[in-house]
């Protein structure tokens, strides 16, 4: 295995475990909140997806966007097989980019997020990806567990 089919099975394991964990959260509580300043279960997994089209765009573009407009902004959000739907196509046009890429562009090519406060490398980028939906996924077990709801096994 070589570093892109590293990051590709990283991502596709990140992405599988997220799903389980949204699958398991009753429909009910989607709109349910730890705090009022808190995202809702709804907006933590649109969030998640959204990010990660605008990721894909900012790998493309090779830095951030001087303006995004995003698919979700104006979609309601109705239920979480609707939401997996809609993605689709944003989530296997990031994935074919990232086959793409070969093991020396990990190094090569430079994401310019000067505007957040880094510079870093596309394999760098790639992880941080990753980390930023496992991170949610994490917040979303405990919120499950803050809930009262039973969380579902994702370490198999």
């Amino acid at each position: 295995m070589n570093a892109i089919e590293a990051i590709v099975q990283n991502l596709s394991e990140v992405r599988r475990r997220s799903m389980i964990i949204w699958g398991s959260i009753p429909q009910e509580f989607f709109d349910w909140r730890p705090d009022l300043e808190a995202m809702s279960i709804k907006e933590m997994i649109r969030h998640v997806l959204d990010s990660e089209h605008y990721y894909h765009l900012a790998l493309l573009n090779e830095g951030s966007l001087t303006a995004y407009e995003s698919p979700y902004e104006t979609r309601t959000f109705t239920t979480l097989k609707e939401e997996l739907n809609f993605s689709e196509t944003y989530r296997n046009e990031f994935m074919d980019t990232v086959k793409s890429y070969t093991p020396e562009d990990l190094t090569r090519i430079q994401i310019d997020r000067k505007d957040v406060g880094y510079i870093r490398s596309l394999g760098d980028m790639l992880m941080r990806i990753a980390y930023h939906e496992a991170v949610h996924s994490g917040q979303l077990l405990d919120y499950l567990r803050l809930a009262g709801l039973k969380r579902p096994k994702v370490w198999d």
